[in-house]
């Protein structure tokens, strides 16, 4: 048996997504820049999906911004924000979650070689933000503060209405990555309250290449890709019209389909663990018990080297992660666990399964068995 337990890295395609998409790649191939008739049709569909996205996440078409992906939107939005703000103010003052993707990480420390003052905030042990040293770190010429709304490796949910509410008392601007979230929640209480959020289509079965930003109106950026005037202005480059369609198809498609799939996969996910903790010793799941994503499960197996671990389960067709997929070629410990203070023990035993909605009980319990018969061999190494 196969099993893919990889969804937090990507999903697979969902047909309904290519079928929407297939016109756009053979019929619709127009540049949708282009002055001719070829070219107001592709222009059409970019508008339609560029709206219906807009509706999906309870915003205005105008504040939707097409990408390549989530790590293009995540840099754009905290250097191209930063930047300008820095400009129009000389505010150059940052705060980051410790916890955040790669590319808002990295992108911080792009900054810090901008002369920016970057600080990260600091979490508790179920990778909670720590609101007090978040209150504490803020000031008049905070330009700038990134808190994920969903963690990527153990789906911890923020408070983020919180969070913003603080950021927007001292007149900072604020950035959540909702890469994780988008299709998995309700993002309208997140676009309501954040000024600019970033989501990517093919965490919630749509195409890979294709991302989004949403940039609040009126909030300060300076372009990430220069060289034509596609998006405004603030993003050059073709569109990618069939990738765009997709995304927009799959998202509505999540948001119709969210509860029922949040419920089977909140099961899945509890049939799970419930297995996991009466058959196998020494297992603790890292982050919010509650307040996570309900396809996530970052379980850490003590007394076995995670790497081993996925390496064994792979053997068995069993698909899991260590941690962020964009960091998956690294041997350094997870940073997201690191962060949280947990023991070393449990840092480097972890491994994320996290579900989709083709997901079966029956590869669940596939799964358990493999994972007893190769935690106990690795055990008694």
């Amino acid at each position: 048996m196969k099993v893919y337990l990889d969804h937090a890295a990507t999903t697979p395609l969902d047909k309904r997504v290519l079928l929407a998409m297939t016109p756009h790649l053979t019929e619709v191939y127009a540049n949708p820049s282009s002055s001719h008739a070829f070219g107001r049709e592709a222009l059409k569909s970019l508008d339609w999906a560029r709206d219906s996205i807009a509706q999906n996440l309870c915003v205005q078409p105008s504040e939707v911004y097409f990408t390549s992906s989530g790590s293009e939107s995540d840099s754009w939005a905290v250097k191209g924000c930063a930047a300008a703000i820095a400009r129009a103010t000389g505010k150059k003052h940052v705060l980051i979650s410790s916890v955040e993707h790669h590319a808002v990480l990295h992108s911080g420390e792009a900054l810090k070689k901008e002369g920016f003052e970057v600080e990260y905030l600091p979490v508790d042990e179920r990778g909670f933000v720590d609101i007090t040293a978040l209150q504490n770190s803020l000031r008049t010429d905070t330009a700038l503060v990134c808190v994920m709304t969903a963690n990527n490796e153990v789906g911890t949910l923020q408070p983020i209405e919180q969070i913003c509410a603080l950021t927007h008392q001292k007149g900072g601007v604020f950035f959540t990555d909702a890469v994780q979230a988008a299709g998995a929640m309700d993002m309208s209480k997140i676009t309501s309250n954040a000024d600019m959020v970033s989501f990517s289509a093919h965490k919630f079965y749509g195409p890979k290449g294709v991302g989004g930003l949403y940039i609040k109106k009126g909030t300060p950026i300076l372009p990430l890709v220069n060289g034509g005037e596609q998006e405004r202005g603030l993003r050059g480059g073709t569109s990618c019209v069939a990738g765009a369609v997709g995304m927009a198809t799959a998202l509505s498609l999540a948001v119709q389909e969210r509860e029922q799939n949040t419920a089977r996969l909140y099961a899945l996910r509890q049939y799970f663990l419930e297995r996991i903790y009466n058959e196998i010793e020494d297992v603790y799941l890292n982050g919010d018990e509650k307040n996570r994503l309900a396809s996530n499960a970052n379980l850490s197996f003590l007394g076995v080297e995670a790497t081993s671990l996925l390496h064994r389960l792979d053997l068995q067709g069993v698909a899991v992660a260590t941690g962020s997929a964009c960091a998956s070629g690294s041997i350094e410990p997870s940073h997201v666990l690191t962060a949280m203070g947990l023991p070393k023990e449990r840092v480097t035993s972890a491994l994320r399964f996290s579900f989709g909605k083709h997901n079966t009980e029956a590869e669940v319990d596939y799964t358990v068995e493999v994972l007893k018969q190769s935690v106990a061999s690795l055990r008694k190494k």
